[in-house]
């Protein structure tokens, strides 16, 4: 597979010290929540790809005679079989949106900043695993590709790719970024789509979703912020959709315009937990104020009791 960069790339580049700032406090914040409670959950929860062969030894009663190692039984006259063991090595691939919307914060962090935390926290666990990261940014279209890669400085790339895209692009088009996984993931692999899936209506999406949701594993990690989800009582303010440009006033003092505010987000969730039942995917959702690595923590633990 090729390694595509469509949009501008940080890897051959000097960040600015602003952003190499933001780098390194992920790296900080990434580095205290990777402890050996996280990484054996994520060893417990994410299973290798398949079997590889071990060795023969003899037949022990209760063996599975489908395990027979006919050759050796004949050559030796003697019953042997084959053993194996579980492939444990991942291919762990992030797709990435970085639409403008995901720019937007209301706190501290950017939603953008929470999906690189993310991110990081996800690619350091896997490489003390010895599991190989892979990395594709979108919006309206797909744009950089990382090719599937081990070590800690192909996981510093993937985290400053996070960081220093350019945002841009009108909506996140899902349809076009799971093809893509489709077209270049070949081998099972663990898929981390992480977007703020504020348009689920997309035509088809679902359906895509559910093919790539039957070759690999599929979570979709929605990142939220408390200001989608309620409106604070802050009199009347004026608004700019950050994707737009439109400029809108809201009377937040209007209980009416919060509750449907309120309700917005709330089947805007509903529509995506439908679309996820019928693909068969999982969902963590994070907030720009929360803590990343709780809910990481807690998605292992919800799937190792399923388990």
């Amino acid at each position: 597979m090729a390694e595509t960069d469509n949009r501008g790339s940080a890897g051959g580049e000097v960040l600015a010290p602003d952003l190499m700032a933001r780098v390194r406090q992920i790296q900080v914040r990434t580095h205290r929540m990777v402890s050996n409670m996280l990484s054996g959950a994520y060893k417990s929860t994410f299973r290798g790809t398949g079997i590889e062969f071990e060795e023969v030894r003899q037949y022990q009663p209760g063996d599975d005679i489908r395990t027979i190692d006919w050759n050796v039984t004949a050559r030796t006259g003697e019953p042997f079989v084959k053993t194996f063991v579980e492939e444990r090595q991942l291919t762990l691939q992030l797709v990435i949106d970085t639409s403008l919307s995901m720019d937007f914060g209301s706190r501290e962090r950017s939603k953008r900043e929470t999906a690189a935390e993310f991110a990081a926290l996800m690619a350091y666990v896997a490489v003390f695993q010895h599991d190989q990261v892979g990395l594709s940014l979108f919006s309206d279209e797909p744009g950089l590709h990382l090719n599937p890669k081990k070590g800690l400085s192909h996981v510093m790339r993937v985290i400053r790719e996070v960081i220093a895209a350019k945002p841009g692009g009108k909506g996140s088009s899902l349809v076009n970024v799971l093809e893509h996984q489709l077209r270049m993931l070949r081998r099972r692999s663990m898929i981390f789509v992480v977007s703020d899936f504020l348009t689920t209506s997309e035509e088809d999406w679902s359906l895509v979703l559910a093919r790539l949701s039957a070759k690999h594993d599929v979570v979709c990690v929605r990142i939220t912020d408390p200001f989608e989800e309620e409106l604070p009582r802050a009199g009347l303010i004026t608004m700019r959709d950050i994707e737009s440009g439109q400029m809108v006033d809201v009377d937040t003092r209007s209980s009416s315009v919060r509750e449907h505010w309120r309700r917005a987000a709330t089947e805007r969730a509903a529509a995506l937990d439908e679309i996820l039942l019928r693909a068969r995917s999982e969902r963590i959702d994070l907030s720009t104020c929360g803590d990343v690595g709780e809910s990481v923590v807690r998605f292992f633990r919800k799937r190792m009791r399923r388990r």
